[in-house]
């Protein structure tokens, strides 16, 4: 089992738009990596995804580009987002301009892409199960020790 288990975690790709100073991020980092995968992990703030790579994370989600924008923090207010007029490629254009718009964590498997608020989403997209025990880092207990969702 271990051996099939070790082939599957090195064909399963699991890449995180990632911002290490966000808790949210590291909490699904954290939830990823207790799976046995690796991912991908992308500093969106220091290696912004392109307009396209934008676009079609923004598609894959089925949400809008609204559903990924950040309004604490970021330039939201002053740019006026909160006005319904701006298309998603307007508003995929601003978080081009501002990767710091950009929500997250978002991450993308062969499940699918979501953005992951609260950190727990990230385990309806995960591929393989949890391997262990694991807390948030507020102390809430996610996943038991039997690797299962804590509700």
């Amino acid at each position: 089992m271990k051996i099939a288990r070790f082939c599957y975690q090195n064909m399963t790709k699991i890449t995180i738009y990632h911002n290490p100073k966000c808790g949210t991020s590291r909490n699904v980092l954290a939830l990823i990596r207790n799976t046995g995968v690796e991912p991908e992990v992308v500093e969106y703030l220091k290696t912004p995804p392109g307009k396209q790579r934008l676009t079609e994370l923004v598609a894959a989600t089925g949400q809008g580009a609204r559903a990924l924008l950040r309004e604490k923090g970021t330039p939201y207010a002053e740019l006026g987002l909160d006005q319904p007029h701006w298309s998603d490629e307007q508003l995929i254009d601003f978080m081009v301009a501002h990767p710091i718009l950009m929500n997250r964590p978002l991450v993308v498997t062969e499940l699918g892409t979501r953005l992951c608020r609260p950190s727990e989403a990230v385990l309806d997209i995960l591929p393989l199960p949890q391997l262990g025990a694991l807390a948030k880092e507020d102390g809430e207990q996610v996943v038991g020790a039997d690797g299962q969702r804590v509700r």
